[in-house]
């Protein structure tokens, strides 16, 4: 996909002029992050460039969009939108190799490619790259980059960890999301306000909107599963794997007596075809969905809430639309 069609199909509300200056500055992502994955031996380039060429490269774009609330794209904001999006493609490697996964982007994964230690080393190796272009941008940004690659690493090793039995089921998982999606797409956010040169209090709230935005594409994930053959997508994913995701949260928390066997259902991976159809039927009438969804757009509509205090640009305009751009996936 080429820059432009990324920036038309993630912004559709920018401005002629707007997605012109996004798409000059994913060029110029693209041609940096190709030269930071070169190595002189064969085999590691082969191996560090095999997820280069797919993705939506979000990220990257909410980067450059968030400097266009101060002077716009420097050299700072691509090198910033690379090293975000190289700590993004590296935690796609690992995830690989805990979810066994075969395919990613299309092609086969890292982890099918070669093997586990493979994927495992490679994306330790990009993390590295990420790390080594964020410390060339000063102490500052490569606190905010550890600080965020600890985020992840914990939001995963909690993601795959049942709750504490003291602790509220919603407020587990929401703090997991955050780690997990929310941090690394609030420090896009951010580093873009921060090397667009916008003051200190603009770059806070674009750090908390990049966080809600990240937890929004998470939820909708959520509510995708259950519907997800509306959009194409293999349906009921996560509940053959026992994942605990927002609707099923809703649906286990219901007092109603009716839902007494699909709260049974719930309580396993559905391994089992007829269990699993049966349950996708159940979740997809039932009002946890709905509820669901509602929270989805909840979290959505505290993002546009933050940049109430703002004026008028092409640049906000997208900003304020895309929350619900990535909610609406929900529906």
């Amino acid at each position: 996909m080429s820059g432009q069609s990324r920036a038309q199909t993630l912004m559709p509300s920018a401005s002629d002029a707007l997605t012109e200056r996004l798409t000059d500055g994913l060029l110029a992502v693209e041609s940096r992050l190709a030269a930071v994955v070169q190595h002189e031996d064969e085999f590691i380039a082969g191996a560090s460039q095999h997820l280069l060429g797919g993705g939506k490269r979000f990220r990257p774009l909410l980067t450059l969009l968030s400097s266009e609330l101060g002077t716009g794209v420097n050299d700072a904001v691509i090198d910033a939108a690379v090293g975000v999006e190289l700590t993004h493609i590296a935690s796609l490697y690992h995830d690989d190799v805990m979810d066994a996964a075969e395919r990613r982007h299309g092609k086969a994964s890292v982890n099918a490619t070669y093997d586990n230690i493979t994927a495992i080393i490679v994306g330790d190796l990009l993390f590295g790259r990420a790390s080594e272009i964020v410390a060339g941008l000063g102490s500052e940004a490569a606190r905010i980059q550890a600080q965020t690659f600890v985020r992840l690493c914990a939001g995963q090793i909690r993601d795959d960890r049942q709750a504490p039995a003291d602790a509220d089921p919603m407020e587990h998982y929401l703090g997991v999301l955050a780690d997990k999606t929310g941090s690394l797409i609030a420090t896009a956010a951010r580093y873009g306000a921060m090397f667009g040169g916008c003051p200190p209090e603009t770059v806070e709230l674009m750090r908390q909107y990049g966080e809600y935005i990240g937890m929004v594409f998470q939820l909708s994930d959520d509510v995708l599963d259950i519907v997800s053959d509306e959009s194409g997508k293999t349906p009921g994913t996560d509940l053959r794997e026992g994942v605990t995701t927002l609707p099923v949260l809703y649906a286990r928390a219901s007092t109603d007596p009716a839902d007494a066997r699909l709260q049974d259902l719930l309580s396993h991976p559905l391994v089992d075809d007829a269990e699993h159809a049966e349950a996708l039927q159940l979740m997809r009438s039932h009002p946890a969905l709905d509820q669901a969804r509602r929270h989805t757009a909840s979290v959505a509509e505290r993002a546009v809430a933050l940049l109430e205090s703002f004026g008028e640009s092409d640049a906000l305009t997208v900003l304020r639309a895309l929350p619900g751009q990535v909610a609406s996936r929900t529906v």
